[in-house]
């Protein structure tokens, strides 16, 4: 079970027919993620500085691997509400959504 939606049902923010239907929709999104490997060249990448730092490791881990991966896939978009995330991959050239 996602912890987020967990989280939202205990609070009283979601209810259980609530989470069963965004877990369907997770589900169904999840269907089509490709999942790409912790490369040498990404933890080397996530060592380096970023425009905006500081910035914590998993966020550099997904920022590195987004930069890497966007020399093969040019029109790869970050898809973050974070305003750090966002300003560091606008400043690596990345598409930011929403």
């Amino acid at each position: 079970m996602c912890g987020a939606l967990a989280g939202a049902v205990a609070s009283g923010r979601l209810d259980e027919a609530g989470q069963l239907a965004a877990l369907k929709l997770l589900d169904l999104a999840a269907a089509s993620w490709v999942l790409l490997p912790l490369t040498d060249r990404v933890l080397h990448r996530a060592r380096e500085r970023f425009p905006q730092e500081p910035v914590r490791t998993l966020d550099a881990l997904h920022l590195a691997t987004a930069a890497l991966t966007s020399q093969a896939y040019r029109d790869l978009a970050v898809l973050s509400l974070d305003d750090r995330i966002r300003a560091n991959a606008r400043a690596l050239g990345l598409g930011v959504v929403p």
